[in-house]
Formats: structure tokens, sequence, C-alpha cells
């Protein structure tokens, strides 16, 4: 009887653990953006409080380009995603680690590559959401 009463009503399922249009890699995208972009002015400014500055907002941005990576990882994409996109989870990995290496780096270079490799994560993103 007691598990009659606490038994669900209506049985509900989803793709995701909230419904789908919270997510999006343009999180991970902007704050690419503002480690590459400060990545530049690094390297454009000779002053070292300016530099210490700008170390510690790069590496703050990366690890939150990270977090936004590794949320779409692991909340968003499915099984289906990851058959449908055998690549995406080496992907996924090659964009964390670019993004760590652009934590612990000052070259531009780091910076795009991660941007590089986050555009190749929206793309997939996007062709799931047609489905």
């Amino acid at each position: 009887m007691l598990s009659r009463l606490f038994a669900p009503k209506v049985k509900v399922s989803a793709h995701c653990d909230l419904p789908c249009g919270v997510y999006d890699p343009a999180q991970a995208r902007i704050e690419a953006e503002s480690v590459k972009a400060v990545q530049e002015k690094y390297q454009a400014n000779e002053d070292a409080d300016f530099r210490t500055r700008a170390v510690l907002i790069k590496e703050q941005r990366a690890e939150l380009a990270k977090h936004h990576v590794s949320v779409l990882w692991s909340d968003y994409f499915k099984p289906p995603h990851f058959e449908k996109f055998p690549e995406l989870h080496q992907l996924i990995n090659d964009t964390l680690k670019a993004l760590s290496a652009a934590k612990g780096s000052n070259d531009p270079k780091t910076g795009q590559k991660a941007l590089d490799l986050i555009a190749e994560v929206d793309r997939i993103f996007w062709e799931t959401k047609k489905a």
C-alpha cells in the first residue's frame, strides 16, 4: 500500500538532466576567446604587475572553459551521440588538454588551438541538436 502511495504518478524521460536548451558550447568559446585575448595582451605589455594579473585572469578563464566543455561531455552528450560521432570522446579529451596547455602558457597559439577544438565540439553539438 505504501509503495503505491509513493509511486510516481507520471513517468518522464529526457535527453539531458534538464530540458534541452541550457547547454551551449558558446560558453566555452567565450571563455577561450578571453584566454587568447589575455595571452595577446600579455605579449604586448612588459609591465610585471600587468603580466601577473593577466596570468591570473587567463588561468581563471581557462578553468571556466574546461568546466563548460566537461559539462557538455558529462551532462549533454549521451551514448547515441558517441555512436554517431565516435571521435567525440577523443575530441573532448583533446579540447580539455588544449585548454590546460593554454592555461599554462602565454603563447596565443595555444589559445587558438583550444578555440579550434571548441569549434569542432560546437559543430558536433549543433549536429546533435538537429536530430
